[in-house]
């Protein structure tokens, strides 16, 4: 059993109140506030960012077998960059490490996909890819903003020269998340799908104090892992998970820390990268001609496209 560990790291530019008549040649300094963005970005960096990383590649160099995967977005980078540099770089040397692969997305973290012409779609999906191939790196899977996916979604990636793609494990497409699948309309591109439940378990229950499983421990959760059956167990959360969503107190890096032990003491269990994953054995096709994400109880577009103002 492959574990699939992948991490969402966005940050996006803070609009400011702006007024339509005010004179600016300059449209960024106009739209967004960067002020909130930079104290949003160091105190983010200093609960998170900073201290997950620094045990990440402690782990890393500690546990040999011990993978993880980054979507680190193009706005990120930027941010970090201006604001809070030491992340940027740690970041970059996560990225060097022989044992994490980044993931491509769109560069902005947007819903371009979303738009019937896909042009912008796909120039954007290029940018992130050059900016991956900046901190050495060649993206191989494909993770789009929101795990928002369709067949049209996939085979377009395909066509990109990806070799898997994410989606939600849905409910309603009828089939476990613990196998490789191909999207009905591709041949040469394996469907990797979020288990909802055992990512949700960390990424959104773990400090739950009424939780019925409260508290969550590192051999508790492995056991979970354990006794899953499949291929592949896939977990996708965000990265503020760790320090910022769930704070320090809570024990989540202590969490982080004991889990590649644990983890091992299981043999059929290893850690895996995404590519590793989407080189699996596909188990059957699936058919997804409506857009899925893993947004809201509703696992659709409703977020973004619930009504005529956002449509248009």
């Amino acid at each position: 059993m492959k574990i699939f560990a992948y991490f969402q790291v966005h940050q996006p530019l803070r609009l400011k109140k702006f007024s339509l008549f005010e004179d600016s040649q300059e449209l960024y300094s106009r739209y967004f506030d960067f002020g909130l963005a930079e104290a949003i970005m160091k105190k983010v960096a200093a609960k998170c960012y900073l201290p997950t990383n620094q045990a990440l590649l402690e782990l890393l160099d500690k546990h040999p077998e011990f993978k993880v995967n980054f979507s680190v977005t193009g706005v990120f980078m930027e941010q970090a960059n201006m604001f809070a540099p030491e992340v940027a770089d740690s970041f970059r040397e996560l990225a060097r490490h022989k044992n994490v692969e980044l993931l491509d997305e769109t560069y902005y973290h947007s819903l371009a996909s979303l738009y019937p012409e896909k042009l912008e779609f796909i120039t954007q999906v290029a940018r992130h890819a050059d900016m991956l191939k900046g901190m050495g790196q060649q993206p191989k899977v494909f993770r789009n903003t929101e795990l928002i996916y369709s067949n049209e979604i996939a085979s377009i990636a395909e066509s990109m020269g990806y070799r898997g793609i994410l989606c939600e494990g849905v409910d309603w497409l009828g089939k476990s998340p613990n196998h490789a699948y191909v999207p009905q309309t591709c041949s040469n591109i394996k469907l990797l799908m979020r288990n909802y439940t055992l990512s949700d378990d960390v990424g959104y229950r773990f400090s739950a104090r009424s939780w019925n499983h409260y508290p969550l421990t590192a051999d508790k959760y492995s056991s979970w892992l354990s006794a899953n059956q499949g291929e592949c167990t896939n977990i996708f959360v965000d990265y503020e998970t760790f320090g910022e969503h769930h704070w320090e107190d809570t024990g989540i890096r202590e969490f982080l820390r004991h889990l590649p032990n644990e983890v091992s003491k299981h043999r059929h269990l290893e850690f895996a990268n995404a590519s590793e994953v989407a080189a699996l054995h596909a188990q059957d096709r699936v058919d997804v001609p409506s857009v899925i994400s893993w947004a809201d109880a509703e696992r659709d577009t409703s977020a973004w496209l619930g009504n005529e103002m956002q449509r248009t």
